[in-house]
């Protein structure tokens, strides 16, 4: 057994401290360690690093880590023996930190989006490419049970043809006015890197690509519905960023996507993000767990007619797909891949070029909305 050491900067924010702190390294660190191709375990050994030293001694205290430094520019936890460098902070701090990070040797491993630009983007992954280091992008959609039932019925060939894609996502999230938001407040500043486009448009563009087709042309309508909000402090500040997104885009194929994304909505559907596809041969509809179809040999024959009642149930003619397999988290069975690809070489193909497409769609998506009308997203060229 060896251990694998892990600098994990930016893990005292929500996602960081519950998705990759607590269910993903403790938790792999709990079952003994990542299991290696020949028998061998590897257990994740995490220093957290930020620059609130009481936030992260709370973490450690609470979690039994046994290390932390308060290093914001990362003058000294670099020069350690730490094989891994993992950055969750705001993505505005991502790019110079993960370039040190290279520079210092270090394997790296990031939360999306990669960076605020394309151009800044394309810097970190050539740098990564150009280096030895082994470098990975969490996509961590990928590894819900509801997209890998999905994926499943692809393999199998259950929609013949693909004709569309259908995203809704989002819920709503309290302006903080009468109760506190549930996101923070920088998510709604856009000189802070906030924005549902940049938090959502890098997961739609792997999930999409990895599942459906590369994404080959981008329409894009970004609003502020809702301009003043209130942040942690009670502070009221006017909101800079958009919190609701509706594109379009087509797919390789000649697949169409629809995709809704917002914080202003309430939810009337089964889940917070739900996806549907339709092909020739048959539908489906996957949440985040859950994925339900429907075959071209039973989908019904409903009629228009709005003068009469519909009483016939359309949600009774789809059928579950069952699990077949035991379901990880997400986070932490892309931890585990990325932690066997820097210790043991097995591939992992979510690297920084992928990461880097992630921001081209972003990027695409923001300019299509400022100038009302469709941009094309070429094949990315570092």
């Amino acid at each position: 057994m060896q251990d694998v050491g892990i600098i994990m900067n930016g893990v005292t924010g929500r996602m960081g401290t519950n998705q990759h702190l607590i269910r993903s390294i403790l938790a792999l660190r709990e079952e003994g360690g990542v299991e290696l191709p020949g028998g061998e375990r590897v257990v994740p050994d995490p220093i957290l690093v930020g620059r609130n030293e009481r936030k992260l001694q709370a973490l450690c205290e609470e979690h039994d880590v046994d290390r932390y430094a308060v290093d914001p520019e990362l003058e000294t936890v670099l020069d350690g023996d730490d094989e891994i460098y993992f950055d969750s902070q705001v993505t505005p701090r991502r790019p110079e930190a993960l370039l040190n990070a290279i520079d210092a040797g270090k394997h790296v491993y990031c939360e999306k989006p990669l960076a605020t630009d394309l151009d800044e983007a394309k810097e970190v992954a050539r740098a990564a490419k150009e280096s030895d280091v082994k470098h990975g992008i969490v996509q961590d959609k990928l590894w819900l049970p509801g997209l890998m039932k999905l994926q499943r019925l692809i393999d199998h060939g259950f929609f013949g043809d693909l004709l569309s894609v259908r995203v809704e996502f989002g819920y709503w999230v309290f302006t903080g006015h009468v109760q506190p938001a549930q996101r923070p407040s920088w998510n709604y500043r856009a000189e802070d890197g906030g924005g549902i486009i940049d938090d959502m448009f890098s997961h739609w563009s792997y999930v999409l690509e990895n599942l459906f087709g590369d994404v080959e042309t981008v329409s894009c309508l970004g609003k502020i519905h809702i301009p003043e909000r209130v942040d942690e402090n009670g502070e009221a500040y006017e909101a800079t960023a958009e919190d609701a997104a509706y594109a379009i885009m087509e797919l390789e194929g000649d697949v169409v996507a629809q995709l809704n994304s917002s914080w202003t909505v309430r939810v009337n559907r089964d889940d917070l993000l739900e996806i549907q596809v339709d092909g020739t041969e048959g539908s489906a509809v996957a949440g985040l767990r859950e994925c339900k179809t429907q075959h071209h040999s039973n989908t019904p024959k409903p009629e228009w007619n709005p003068d009469t009642p519909n009483e016939h149930d359309f949600y009774d003619d789809w059928e579950d797909v069952p699990n077949n397999q035991v379901f990880e988290n997400a986070f932490k069975e892309q931890w585990a891949k990325y932690i066997r690809h820097v210790v043991a070489g097995e591939p992992f193909p979510w690297d920084f070029r992928e990461g880097a497409k992630g921001v081209q769609l972003t990027e695409a998506s923001y300019r299509s909305w400022d100038e009302g009308r469709r941009i094309e997203v070429p094949e990315l060229e570092l």
